[in-house]
């Protein structure tokens, strides 16, 4: 929303991956229906002792790291994802079993009580665990006030780009963030707001957005059940092309599949009677997502080296030429689709 309000956007190629979500293809028990959200293993299972293992049971980690199951997450995730990739596997085991059933189930209630809902104990069992997009540390480029180039606009939180996690985050710094740039950004939007004049006539010059009731609920639920299709194949696209490890090649697939996908579904919207004025949550949903999709791959393409959280096997070294953060200018909306429209630069992002 903000980029296609004009605002800078920066580094939205750097994406931490957690390594350890609960696999539920790995479960005793399938849940009923997919999760809308991953759930977390906490990294705190490997400080704890836990082990990982490939489905044959071998330890892999010391192969990768010599800090094995204690380094970094972004080394564990891309070191999970190649075994799953040399394997052809869905997903791996965290072990924590061989420690004290006390120790565990004081120490991880939470996810021992969760596992246990599936029919896994994980005091006497392996975790069944994949890589889960987690955390993005580019967004809305923001000044030490949590100030955009858009007047009036103020950013905190994960939709910031303040510059504090650089390539990459350290656990917990996204909340220290988040609390010190809202603190930061109040007094700023109340001063501007108390010093401006609010034209409301201007209003007037855009069309008024619109609830769908004039299609009718069956016209409305099909285009709202291929939504929910289309949105899971550009996830998948996503987490396929744009995942934890990258390459050239296969970001230019994923740009060429996500301009198809949202060609396809905005065809679709408009053959069943979608007006551009028509306004409804997933619609609305969508529309951002194929626009943040098209901004990290972009963005991941113009990364010509690996820096933090971003790993591309064909520039696999940290350039020192390439120190700049990734800046992306709105451009021309006449060059734009429906969801985004992008001019992007690398440079100093801060004097």
């Amino acid at each position: 929303m903000a980029h296609r309000a004009q605002a800078v956007i920066s580094n939205m190629e750097f994406v931490q991956f957690h390594p350890t979500a609960l696999a539920d293809e790995g479960l005793p028990m399938q849940p009923t229906k997919p999760r809308d959200n991953a759930f977390l293993i906490s990294e705190a299972v490997r400080g704890d002792g836990g082990i990982l293992y490939n489905l044959a049971m071998e330890r892999f980690m010391p192969l990768y790291d010599e800090r094995a199951e204690l380094a970094p997450r972004d080394v564990v995730a891309r070191s999970i994802d190649d075994q799953l990739k040399k394997r052809d596997e869905k997903y791996v085991l965290l072990d924590i079993s061989h420690k004290p059933k006390n120790q565990i189930l004081s120490h991880f209630p939470n996810i021992a009580s969760t596992c246990l809902q599936y029919g896994l104990d994980i005091t006497r069992h392996p975790i069944p665990v994949v890589p889960a997009a987690h955390y993005m540390c580019g967004g809305v480029h923001a000044g030490l006030l949590g100030e955009t180039n858009v007047k009036g606009l103020y950013v905190a939180g994960e939709v910031a780009c303040t510059g504090l996690h650089g390539a990459n985050r350290l656990a917990s710094n996204s909340l220290l963030e988040a609390l010190v740039f809202a603190r930061r950004a109040v007094q700023p939007s109340v001063d501007q707001m108390k010093s401006s004049s609010l034209d409301l006539t201007a209003s007037n010059l855009w069309p008024r957005p619109i609830v769908p009731f004039s299609l009718g609920s069956n016209a409305k639920d099909k285009i709202l059940s291929v939504t929910d299709e289309l949105r899971k194949e550009l996830q998948s696209v996503m987490f396929y092309y744009v995942g934890i490890v990258r390459s050239t090649m296969w970001l230019e697939t994923a740009e060429r599949k996500i301009g198809s996908l949202e060609a396809k579904w905005e065809e679709y919207l408009f053959r069943h009677g979608w007006k551009p004025t028509m306004v409804f949550p997933e619609i609305c949903e969508m529309r951002n997502l194929f626009c943040c999709a098209k901004l990290v791959v972009s963005s991941a393409l113009s990364r010509h080296e690996s820096r933090g959280l971003h790993y591309t096997i064909d520039f696999p070294n940290l350039e020192e030429s390439e120190r700049l953060p990734t800046i992306i200018f709105p451009s021309s909306p006449l060059n734009s689709t429906r969801s985004c429209s992008r001019l992007l630069q690398k440079q100093p992002m801060y004097q």
